[in-house]
């Protein structure tokens, strides 16, 4: 994890998803609302393009390297630091890019330079601002949180989006059976492998229905959006939505679960 900066910060680059920004534009909205709320100045980078992730995911490095160079360029303009709403997206920025670069004299410092001030959502709240709830926010009911593989085994951020759940008044959070197994989503697995995706999904879609919760909530949008699907196909009809979009939907004056629906 980078190191946190000496005096919270009063200003961060919210970093537009690709997955969010496409099929699911009101993540963002909630992500910075939620940021403005908490006093900072909120700003979204022009000509930021996909960080790669999916290039290098299925071994094209070559063209992954090219758009982290792009993402690098871009960010370089903008100092302080970076929130990216998405574990994946995050480990890609944080871990993958110094990795991709490491032999690189010229691009090196320059990966490990940003990486060094890239932050998932959650973990920027609690371990950078220091805030363990929300001020104002309030959601009454039962929920339950999947943890993303990419927050949990290349960032090992597990307890920050827990500690906001946990601290939001009128919320009671219900572990989420075999939290640990993957939803099946993975980026291009997904798309290389649907039958073993779909039966992953299932495990998963029965796992969040044995925890009777209103709500179910994930930091990462691959794991939402494959998981939305599924219980739609499912004809479940318990809400998944962003850890982002809850604290967004839980400072309204009369808060209900947000809408799984972009």
């Amino acid at each position: 994890m980078p190191t946190a900066e000496a005096s919270a910060p009063t200003a961060a680059h919210l970093f537009p998803v690709c997955l969010a920004a496409t099929f699911r534009p009101g993540l963002l909205d909630a992500a910075r609302q939620v940021l403005e709320h908490l006093g900072l100045r909120v700003h979204i980078p022009s000509r930021l393009t996909c960080c790669g992730q999916p290039a290098f995911n299925v071994g094209q490095w070559d063209e992954a390297r090219r758009m982290a160079r792009h993402t690098i360029r871009v960010l370089e303009a903008h100092p302080g630091p970076v929130v990216v709403p998405s574990g994946s997206c995050t480990a890609m920025l944080r871990v993958h890019y110094p990795a991709l670069f490491a032999d690189d004299p010229a691009w090196g410092p320059r990966a490990r330079a940003l990486a060094a001030r890239v932050y998932e959502f959650s973990e920027f709240i609690v371990e950078v601002l220091g805030i363990t709830h929300v001020p104002g926010a309030r959601w009454g009911g039962r929920l339950t949180y999947h943890p993303s593989c990419h927050m949990t085994r290349d960032l090992g951020v597990t307890q920050p989006p827990k500690v906001l759940l946990d601290h939001l008044p009128g919320a009671r959070r219900v572990p989420l059976p075999d939290e640990e197994v993957c939803c099946g989503f993975g980026g291009a697995f997904s798309a290389q492998y649907p039958d073993l995706a779909a039966g992953i999904g299932e495990h998963k879609v029965e796992a969040l229905q044995r925890t009777a919760a209103h709500v179910a909530v994930t930091a990462d949008p691959g794991c939402l959006l494959h998981l939305a699907g599924m219980l739609h196909r499912a004809g479940v009809t318990l809400p998944l939505v962003h850890l982002a979009e809850l604290l967004a939907a839980a400072l309204e004056p009369d808060p209900a679960a947000p809408s799984s629906s972009p």
